[in-house]
């Protein structure tokens, strides 16, 4: 590689890396006017109607040997309107498996065991597959992961939208065409047109994202579910896809679940976070203080394995990055005591014993973890 170009490659990576840790550091000085008036929401959830509850959630998954394995265990959760909840851990937290039960959509090895998810007065678990497919796409949206897999490679942008709508209502070819063309306006501003006549291919990463944020949009929907939206972006890209999720919740008044790996994606942009590990939620309040002073072990040792910034002294940039030890899969969480003990830097005896309850450390913000316990 020349020169120039190793100046140029380091140089981007260096604004790469100070974007993110700038990001992260913005929790800690920053208070944005939405949280200002939204920091009181914990109280008004007392009077406030909850859109979507979750209540002690089970889920497990069917293996060949026969065994089931639990994927969510007990995980409760409530969502009010026009509220973004932030769901953070690692890959096999729990994660997709949450926003896949919601709308009854995991693998035929996937079962719900237990709970209920009360969307609107109704339990979503005795609800008939008619009333689901009703509720899909129309009043809570689910956008996935990967859009290069998610959309259809033949079949161009527009088209894909505009089958959403056809799918909840038949109000005509023309009426079709017009809410597709203000679909595509409200997520692309610029060349709105042109891009619902393009083919997944020939967008780039961000673009693709824009279009499954069109087709989640589409039907007005109350509640969207975004399953790491942003994981295959660039910094850059991924904040400009925070900026349009933070535009559409103010002109639609959408309440939305962002999960992400990533807790510096939820500085400045959840209102509310929960930490899931091992399908267990291990911490849960106000974004604010769960990013600012984070709790539980595990919630410290994601921030602690961010990268540092460009501008520290020449050690610490020769230092290694912390890591988490150990492995979060399922298959590899212990039978009793904390889901955390082995992996914990913090680990004391009762920790192997029983599981920690969820407890209050403040009127607004629950840990699990026997540091906390009275």
């Amino acid at each position: 590689m020349s020169s120039g170009k190793c100046s140029g490659h380091l140089a981007s990576k260096r604004i790469t890396v100070r974007a993110r840790r700038l990001t992260f550091q913005l929790v800690r000085s920053t208070i944005l006017p939405q949280h200002e008036f939204r920091r009181g929401w914990a109280d008004a959830g007392r009077i406030m109607v909850s859109v979507l509850e979750i209540q002690n959630l089970h889920v497990s998954y069917w293996w060949r040997e026969g065994v089931p394995r639990p994927a969510l265990a007990g995980v409760s959760l409530s969502l009010l309107p026009g509220e973004i909840l932030g769901v953070l851990g690692e890959s096999g937290s729990g994660k997709s498996t949450l926003a896949a039960a919601v709308v009854r959509l995991l693998p035929p090895n996937g079962h719900i065991t237990g709970g209920a998810i009360l969307f609107e007065g109704k339990d979503l678990l005795r609800s008939k597959p008619e009333e689901l497919r009703q509720i899909r796409g129309a009043r809570i949206a689910l956008i996935f992961q990967e859009p290069s897999l998610a959309l259809h490679p033949t079949m161009r942008a527009g088209e894909q939208v505009r089958q959403v709508l056809a799918a909840h209502g038949s109000p005509g070819k023309r009426a079709l065409n017009e809410r597709t063309r203000q679909v595509f306006a409200a997520v692309f501003p610029e060349e709105a047109d042109r891009l619902s006549q393009s083919y997944p291919h020939q967008l780039s990463g961000g673009q693709r994202q824009r279009v499954l944020i069109a087709q989640a949009i589409a039907c007005r929907p109350c509640v969207i579910i975004a399953d790491e939206p942003t994981a295959s972006l660039d910094p850059t890209t991924q904040m400009e896809i925070l900026g349009l999720f933070r535009t559409l919740r103010e002109k639609l008044g959408l309440a939305m679940i962002f999960i992400t790996h990533n807790p510096a994606l939820l500085v400045g942009f959840a209102d509310r976070v929960l930490v899931l590990y091992g399908g267990r939620v291990v911490e849960w309040g106000p974004a604010a203080t769960v990013l600012g002073s984070p709790r539980h072990p595990y919630t410290k040792a994601l921030f602690q394995s961010i990268p540092q910034s460009f501008d520290e002294s020449e050690s610490r940039r020769k230092a290694k990055l912390p890591a988490i030890a150990g492995d979060s899969s399922l298959s590899s969480l212990p039978r009793e005591g904390c889901c955390f003990e082995p992996r914990c830097a913090e680990r004391m005896a009762i920790c192997r014993g029983r599981e920690p309850a969820l407890v209050n450390v403040s009127e607004t913000h629950k840990v699990s973890c026997y540091k906390y316990e009275s």
